[in-house]
């Protein structure tokens, strides 16, 4: 585990400056993708994701050679695991995120989010379906493809989807940090942020995948997270709003955790014992 860790903090700080480069104008603003043209932007944007599954991908091969990577494959493609389990895995997020957001709206119109405001809601939607297939294709071949089967031959459910899930986090900070609107202190904004929701929701991936033994259910699962950045945000809702919604985004999913976890745990007895 810790070399695949290493690993990944590795090729990251590699990335980091090329990417950066990539990603700035002439005066050191950030570049749009158009002005930095499709292969750079495709590059800027594959770049993170990509040193997860990279890492993985050398773990497994130096540990276990050509059959941890045929496993791998097939665990990734392992399609067959029930209509059920596809709709946990893209439907979970979206269903609460639409319910919690058109509560909130009731009584704010600061929550209402680009995708409703649009003129142009087809490349908003394509631009969020290629970050969320993109990241969650590559972050899962390590997160999922390695590192959590890797934690759960040793530990619980819970403790794998927190062991798995507190790295998670921590990686993708300064994401939050890239988005300071000066409304919110960091020092509440980037911890709520970060690990109010992706924490629950990564107990959630490990739920799913020990049902499903499935890298793709965890691919899907993630592609609806990520792509919720696209379509739920607003101008309006930068600030006190969208840390409230997170925050009862992530009590929500943690309340979920506990029920899944509750229903789990009666089964696997009447298993043991029979």
């Amino acid at each position: 585990m810790i070399t695949f860790y290493v690993l990944v903090l590795v090729f990251l700080i590699f990335t980091a400056g090329p990417v950066a480069l990539l990603g700035s104008g002439a005066g050191g603003e950030a570049a749009s993708a158009a002005e930095m043209g499709p292969v750079m932007y495709v590059t800027a944007v594959l770049a993170g994701p990509l040193c997860y599954a990279l890492a993985a991908v050398v773990v497994i091969a130096l540990a276990s050679g050509r059959a941890g990577l045929s496993d791998l494959r097939a665990r990734s493609m392992r399609w067959r695991v029930g209509i059920r389990w596809y709709a946990v895995a893209l439907l979970t997020a979206p269903l609460l995120q639409a319910a919690i957001l058109f509560a909130f709206l009731l009584t704010s119109k600061a929550f209402l989010p680009d995708i409703a405001t649009a003129e142009d809601r087809a490349s908003l939607l394509i631009a969020a379906l290629v970050a969320g297939l993109v990241a969650g294709f590559f972050e899962e071949l390590g997160w999922t493809g390695f590192a959590t089967p890797e934690h759960r031959k040793r530990h619980s459910l819970l403790a794998t989807g927190l062991l798995v899930g507190l790295p998670w986090c921590l990686l993708h900070s300064p994401i939050y940090l890239a988005t300071d609107s000066g409304a919110i202190p960091m020092a509440l904004y980037v911890p709520v942020m970060a690990f109010s929701v992706l924490l629950p929701y990564r107990v959630l991936m490990v739920w799913v995948y020990d049902h499903t033994q499935s890298v793709l259910m965890a691919m899907l699962m993630h592609l609806p997270i990520s792509a919720s950045a696209f379509l739920l945000g607003s101008a309006a809702m930068v600030g006190l709003p969208d840390l409230i919604f997170n925050l009862v985004f992530g009590a929500t999913l943690w309340v979920l955790v506990a029920a899944t976890l509750a229903a789990d745990r009666p089964q696997k007895t009447l298993a043991i014992q029979t």
